[in-house]
């Protein structure tokens, strides 16, 4: 199930030499409910690219979003990006479950988060 979304986040930042994952803003992972180790799923909205790695807490109201690592090939700051973190689920869980997204402005700051239930 989708457990969070970060919605059209802007890329500052993408080094190459690193090993890789993907720093954002802890305020943002917070807003989200994304937590650092997390494995999510960002998607460029300028080129279609998929990738899958790990979130890492950047500094807190910065609005950091660095692709590191082979991604950054792929996400060049400016570009806007989706973020979606996953969760497993059983049927038991579905009538608790809830998916929160949070959208931010052009310099990734929070604008709002809206909570999803079944």
């Amino acid at each position: 199930m989708c457990k969070a979304k970060l919605h059209r986040v802007t890329v500052t930042e993408a080094q190459l030499d690193y090993e890789g994952s993907v720093t954002i803003d802890e305020a943002l992972l917070e807003a989200a409910g994304i937590l650092p180790f997390e494995i999510v799923q960002i998607t460029s909205l300028a080129n279609g690219t998929l990738w899958r790695t790990y979130a890492i807490a950047g500094a807190r109201g910065s609005g950091i979003f660095c692709l590191n690592g082979p991604p950054a090939r792929h996400f060049h700051p400016g570009d806007l990006a989706i973020v979606v973190s996953h969760g497993y689920c059983d049927d038991r869980d579905l009538p608790d479950w809830v998916q929160r997204t949070a959208f931010v402005d052009e310099h990734n700051r929070l604008l709002r988060v809206e909570e999803h239930r079944l």
